[in-house]
């Protein structure tokens, strides 16, 4: 299977980077074709301008959203890993979904209803937070966020979740739970995509 990971975290020696290679470790071992998009490393242009849709409505998608869009239409699986920053997506990663699952694109309105461009695909999305994780079970923030990225995001468009893993207190943990939470996600995914 063809995998892109958008990945969203600045510091190179983030434990999103971390779970980013693990990540892409697991899925090589089993024979899956990956491709990275770091977003930071891109220094990808978050800011949807008038010149942008205006651009995409005359059907002259900007050479960095095509570019982007090209590489979700090869994938079969799409992974975003971010941290939840404000209990969001971070700026960077927004402004992609913004640009690059755009009207037209991604989805479209039509007599009944959306239409989902991205059927056929799955979705995997992995975060961590520094809250810890049975703070944001209990006031409802775990449901929240799967809902407005899960459902919000991929389901919008037609890429079928997989699954939406979400690790809390990140920044006060001991090095031993670090290892079992990469532990954690290389048997997920493992289990999700197989060799």
């Amino acid at each position: 299977m063809k995998h892109v990971i958008v990945f969203a975290h600045p510091h190179t020696d983030s434990f999103n980077r971390a779970i980013l290679n693990t990540t892409v470790q697991a899925l090589e071992s089993n024979g899956h074709e990956v491709i990275v998009r770091n977003l930071y490393e891109l220094n990808f242009e978050p800011v949807l301008t008038s010149a942008d849709t205006a651009a995409m409505r005359a059907g002259q998608t900007p050479e960095d959203i095509k570019t982007e869009q090209d590489y979700i239409t090869a994938a079969d699986v799409v992974t975003f890993i971010y941290p939840i920053w404000w209990t969001g997506l971070p700026a960077i990663l927004k402004g992609y979904v913004d640009r690059v699952f755009a009207y037209g694109y991604a989805y479209a309105y039509e007599k009944a209803g959306i239409a989902k461009l991205l059927k056929g695909k799955q979705g995997l999305i992995i975060n961590t937070h520094g809250t810890p994780k049975e703070v944001y079970d209990s006031i409802g923030m775990t449901d929240g966020l799967k809902i407005t990225s899960t459902t919000g995001i991929f389901d919008f468009v037609g890429i079928e979740s997989v699954d939406h893993l979400l690790f809390g207190g990140i920044g006060s943990l001991s090095e031993e739970v670090y290892a079992d939470i990469l532990s954690q996600i290389k048997n997920r995914i493992s289990t999700l995509f197989p060799q």
